[in-house]
């Protein structure tokens, strides 16, 4: 259905690896904090996967270039994957099935192994997914290697499919592998593997069709659904792309999956789960990364990155739940934020004397800005905005040394007021850097302290305890989490002890305590 397809695809990738990977190294100085830090110019990317303390991901280019990061925010190139098999090329059963490319790899551990799959198409819509196997995916292992078990589904260039972007599934019901795979040129097809080998387990057996009109496929599973995520749109044209993230959904692996309008994928439904935004065009390729403790991420590419010259690259976001559907969250941005508890509804301030906010007013009071008179004579009070309190107004009287946090209702008073911002060079977590929270205004920092609590020291030293880390749940709420908490012995979260009592306490996924709200003050 896009003629143009493999040659602009051949095009793009060949671009990639040679003068915009050189630019998006150049670029690291000036771009936005936002964006994923380090060499993170990929296209086609698999699901992250954490292997040990390590995060690796893989990508279209020669080889199989791996990608890997120490935190899941600063990436780095570490080789191609395919250096560690005999002609560094995929085999000769995968090239006679398909070519010699490497497109679209996707990966997942079954039980002690890695299961790799990719793309190697020929001339299109003749393809092959072939399967590599290893025992670790850190090159510097020992035991690091992978072996070719051959090609795992084909396409022959006739029949109505094209078999590319492998996207592979683990049924948590019962614990079946599957695999999905297919592009714009015919049906998104679905297949049962072994979990023993990664290779079909019944290979007689026709491939069930589960979509069309799409590429770059995967399926999710949660509350007993299955969610069949694809890409829609075109692909490798930088900002030119069209490609969003298509979901539906279905209560058998097998489908039919439906949209939210009840259109079956199968007749080019799908519903949207995330768009172009901002200067960040065209998302695809979704892979679920699941945190545990009720945080899940999803990672994708961007088909142009406007801050970085238009290259395609990787970035990490929050995945939510809403109405049993996915919904693509946001990384939290720079800004000042009121902090909310979304159990008690009292609001994370310095505890000093507050200032109620100007332009009081009681029954029968004054009001500024209202003439003398004007409601004897019958005319409405003419008042005047209260503007926003400040801490350079309020803040002479507060304290130098350290002060303890607490929780109060929201008065719109300057110690409530939380300005939160990246911290450059501290490192970070899947999707974010570490920010510091200060009292907007000030350089006054929330802290940890040695005894698990927190406090709001006079200046940002840097420290760990200072740094914080910040994780959109799944139900939008959002975990917030010192990097360090001294003689801790475990990561803990900021926690409503009560309405007016904040701690740091071992996160709970199923408690509201360590739930905060960001709001706008």
């Amino acid at each position: 259905m896009r003629a143009h397809y493999a040659t602009v695809r051949e095009y793009n990738f060949a671009r990639l690896t040679r003068t915009h990977i050189t630019l998006a190294a150049a670029l690291l100085i000036v771009v936005r904090v936002w964006a994923l830090d380090g060499d993170v110019g990929l296209h086609d990317p698999s699901t992250i996967v954490r292997d040990g303390s390590r995060f690796y991901a893989y990508a279209t280019g020669g080889g199989l270039p791996m990608s890997v990061s120490d935190d899941g925010w600063t990436w780095r190139r570490a080789g191609g994957v395919m250096q560690s098999l005999a002609g560094g090329r995929p085999g000769a059963d995968v090239i006679a099935r398909g070519g010699n490319n490497t497109w679209a790899p996707d990966v997942m551990k079954v039980g002690d192994k890695y299961f790799l799959y990719y793309s190697a198409p020929g001339t299109q819509p003749k393809s092959a997914i072939g399967l590599l196997v290893g025992k670790t995916l850190d090159p510097a292992s020992p035991d690091y290697g992978w072996t070719d078990a051959g090609p795992v589904v084909w396409s022959d260039g006739v029949e109505d499919s094209n078999a590319i972007d492998p996207g592979v599934f683990r049924d948590p019901a019962n614990g079946s592998l599957w695999l999905t795979y297919g592009s714009y040129f015919g049906y998104i097809r679905l297949v049962e593997l072994d979990p023993k080998t990664g290779t079909r387990l019944y290979p007689q057996r026709t491939p069930v069709n589960v979509a069309i009109n799409s590429e770059a496929s995967i399926v999710i599973s949660r509350d007993g659904w299955y969610y069949l995520l694809v890409t829609h749109g075109s692909c490798c044209q930088g900002a030119a792309s069209s490609y969003s993230i298509r979901v539906g959904r279905a209560r058998k692996v097998t489908g039919p999956y439906l949209d939210r309008s009840g259109v079956d994928m199968l007749q080019g439904g799908g519903s949207l789960f995330l768009g172009s935004s901002g200067r960040m065009v065209g998302p695809g390729h979704f892979g679920l990364l699941d945190l545990g403790d009720g945080v899940q991420k999803f990672s994708c590419h961007f088909e142009a990155d406007l801050d970085r010259g238009g290259i395609s690259v990787l970035d990490i976001r929050p995945l939510l739940w809403r109405d049993g559907w996915p919904v693509g969250g946001e990384n939290v941005a720079a800004g000042a934020y009121r902090i909310e508890s979304a159990r008690t509804g009292t609001a994370l301030e310095m505890a000093v004397q507050g200032v109620p906010v100007s332009g009081r007013r009681g029954p029968g009071g004054p009001a500024a800005g209202n003439p003398a008179g004007a409601a004897d004579r019958g005319q409405s009070p003419v008042l005047a905005p209260i503007p926003a309190q400040e801490a350079a107004q309020v803040g002479g009287n507060w304290p130098t040394a350290p002060v303890d946090a607490r929780l109060s209702p929201y008065m719109l008073q300057a110690q409530q007021k939380w300005t939160i911002a990246p911290v450059a060079n501290a490192g970070g977590y899947p999707g974010s850097p570490y920010f510091k929270i200060t009292i907007t205004g000030t350089e006054r920092a929330l802290a940890a302290t040695e005894d698990a609590e927190v406090q709001v020291l006079p200046a940002f030293t840097g420290g760990p305890e200072q740094l914080w880390r910040i994780d959109q749940l799944t139900d939008g709420t959002y975990r917030v989490m010192p990097k360090a908490v001294p003689n801790a012995k475990e990561p803990l979260a900021l926690s409503a002890a009560g309405s007016s009592k904040p701690t740091l306490d071992r996160f709970k996924a199923d408690s509201d305590r360590q739930r905060w709200l960001l709001k706008t003050p």
